[in-house]
């Protein structure tokens, strides 16, 4: 991919998790107080979490396209690689259940709340992952799906930490469009140094 296409996949990224955030952070959370000052004050403060995020979507996406080639090369067949993500995929939705149950469960809870998360990651995945799919070639489908839901929840981990709704859906709202414009770009830049419309991309 030449320079100026990953340049312009940093720049929109960037801006798709700043626009996100602050739509987000305004649903999620307006100011009830205060003047236009501290108004511009937050939505500044959003300004630097989403751009904050969609760094952090970026260095995810392109560490995953490298160990992506890695497992390719270390396990010699994408039907291998493909179940060992599978796997990775399973353990990452349960914990994302389980440790989030243990640490923050309290008396009177139900399971449902914490079943909730990772049950929409999933979906969200699953229709990404079909899209890049419909877009490219059915080898993309899996590797999409690995992306979305365990590359997106290790991202999310520091906020999930914290428990704190509305951090935890302004990043989520950051991370999940920017990997997903990530993801369902990368084709399309390819092919434009290629000046084809191939859909044998494997991501």
């Amino acid at each position: 991919m030449k320079s100026r296409n990953w340049v312009f996949l940093f720049i929109t990224t960037l801006l798709l998790g700043i626009g996100c955030a602050i739509v987000a952070g305004l649903i999620s959370q307006f100011p009830q107080s205060g003047g236009v000052k501290e108004f511009f004050i937050y939505i500044l403060g959003l300004v630097g979490f989403g751009a904050l995020f969609s760094v952090f979507s970026q260095m995810g996406f392109f560490a995953y396209l490298t160990v992506h080639r890695f497992g390719l090369g270390i396990f010699k067949s994408q039907s291998l690689w493909n179940g060992v993500q599978i796997v990775l995929i399973i353990v990452v939705l349960f914990d994302l259940f389980y440790l989030r149950y243990t640490a923050f469960h309290k008396a009177g809870q139900s399971l449902a709340s914490y079943s909730l998360i990772p049950i929409g990651v999933l979906i969200i995945g699953f229709a990404v992952a079909y899209l890049k799919q419909k877009q490219t070639n059915k080898g993309a489908f899996v590797p999409t799906l690995f992306f979305i839901i365990v590359v997106t929840t290790m991202e999310w981990v520091p906020v999930l930490k914290t428990n704190a709704p509305s951090a935890m859906w302004m990043a989520f709202a950051a991370l999940g469009a920017c990997n997903t414009y990530q993801i369902l770009m990368l084709h399309r830049l390819i092919n434009q140094n290629t000046g084809t419309k191939s859909k044998t991309s494997a991501v």
